[in-house]
């Protein structure tokens, strides 16, 4: 476990995490009930994970405590149809405008 925790935390550092948790959109809600979604920064985790190793989602290691590989993917598609990955998109540019850190030379 500490072996993936610590690949996890390197994945999405607590000043990054800050910066995207109010882009993502709340749980839907579930009005039969069942299992409780797994929280957002660990769906996160999850997917950055997946997309970095090129694993298949189905491989995804349960000791992470990310939820299932298929659980990550529903996220990522939840997302993506929400418009997260662009506003993440324009929230990182301007990070890294902000910083200085973006080479326009090359633009």
């Amino acid at each position: 476990m500490v072996r993936w925790w610590g690949m996890a935390r390197a994945l999405l550092p607590d000043d990054l995490w800050t910066e995207i948790a109010p882009l993502l959109p709340p749980p839907r809600p579930r009005p039969k009930g069942g299992r409780p979604p797994i929280d957002n920064r660990a769906a996160l985790t999850g997917i950055l994970f997946v997309l970095r190793s090129g694993l298949p989602w189905e491989m995804l290691p349960a000791e992470m405590g990310c939820g299932s590989g298929m659980s990550c993917w529903r996220r990522l598609r939840d997302w993506q149809a929400a418009g997260v990955w662009a506003r993440l998109h324009q929230v990182l540019l301007e990070r890294l405008h902000a910083a200085g850190e973006i080479d326009w030379r090359r633009a």
